[in-house]
C-alpha cells in the first residue's frame, strides 16, 4: 500500500485536523509574540525548550499522517 492510499483512507475530519494542528505548532515554533505567550518559559534550566520540542515533533507527526515523507521518520528502509 503507498503512502498516497494510506491518507486517503482517512476521513476528512482527521486530515482537517491534522492540518490545524500542523499549523499551530508552526505558528508557535516560529515564536511570533516574541517569547510572550510561552507554555514553559526559556530561561527555566532544562525544561525551557521542551514546549518547543513537543511542537516540533507534533508537527513532524501530523505531516507523517497527512502523507508528506519525512527523511528518516519512517524508521523503514527504503
Amino acid at each position: 500500500m503507498t503512502e498516497q492510499n494510506r491518507t486517503a483512507q482517512h476521513p476528512l475530519w482527521a486530515r482537517v485536523l491534522a492540518g490545524l494542528l500542523l499549523a499551530l505548532c508552526l505558528l508557535y515554533i516560529g515564536n511570533p509574540s516574541g517569547g510572550v505567550a510561552e507554555v514553559l518559559l526559556d530561561n527555566v534550566p532544562v525544561v525551557g525548550n521542551l514546549d518547543e520540542g513537543v511542537a516540533a515533533y507534533l508537527a513532524l507527526m501530523a505531516l507523517r499522517y497527512l502523507g508528506v515523507r519525512v527523511p528518516g521518520l519512517s524508521g523503514r528502509r527504503e
